[in-house]
């Protein structure tokens, strides 16, 4: 695979804790909010891509196998909204809200 990220992709990602990866996600995912609201869609597609990528970093690490369920909904919820329909019904505020907790978490812990 042709990985955006590639010293994450190498080993690095697993070395984050889960508060940070799910942070690290979020802020690709409001990159590619941001991009969507200045009607961007091709720089919004590529943050999409990088933060689907990230997530499939995070679902691959053990530290996370728990967690499979909810990151695999997770990753569907994000591919219906960047990508199809959004027959989930997501907004733009809702998908930062869920990942701000993420960033603050991150941020107490590390």
């Amino acid at each position: 695979m042709n990985y955006q990220h590639k010293e994450l992709a190498a080993g690095r990602w697993q070395g984050f804790s889960f508060f940070r990866q799910m942070a690290n996600i979020g802020s690709e995912v409001s990159r590619a909010l941001n991009w969507r609201e200045r009607r961007n869609p091709d720089y919004s597609r590529l943050a999409a891509d990088r933060a689907l990528e990230l997530l499939d970093l995070t679902i691959a690490d053990p530290q996370n196998r728990r967690r499979g369920k909810e990151l695999w909904r997770l990753r569907e919820a994000l591919a219906d909204y960047f990508y199809f329909d959004n027959q989930f019904g997501s907004t733009p505020r809702a998908w930062r809200l869920y990942f701000d907790a993420f960033a603050y978490a991150a941020a107490l812990s590390d």
